[in-house]
């Protein structure tokens, strides 16, 4: 199946994958970039855990890029700093769709 055509991954993000909690708070990882495409419209999304929640901005980038875990720490283009509600992996599954990973965002 085809991927998200590159030329469309127009902005890129850092992503901090959350860890866990420690008692000094929330521990990430090692930001890491992602080129991607960001679409900064709002909506309701549900969590993994079935909470209906808002998404402030969605970011789509290629199939090959690792998904984040929920409240992982991502900064937009705009150098605004969200958290991740979820990610999801999504396969054309042979429509000529492309495949691509799509981060919800708060």
């Amino acid at each position: 199946m085809p991927s998200l055509p590159r030329r469309f991954l127009v902005h890129t993000i850092t992503i901090e994958d959350y860890l866990g909690g420690t008692s000094k708070g929330p521990k990430y990882a090692a930001p890491r970039t992602v080129r991607c495409l960001v679409d900064e419209q709002t909506r309701a999304v549900r969590t993994p855990g079935g909470e209906q929640v808002t998404s402030t901005s969605t970011a789509y980038a290629g199939p090959e890029e690792k998904t984040a875990p929920p409240l992982s720490r991502v900064t937009l283009p705009s150098g605004r700093v969200t958290k991740v509600i979820q990610t999801k992996n999504r396969d054309g599954g042979g429509l000529g769709t492309p495949n691509h990973v799509e981060f919800q965002l708060e």
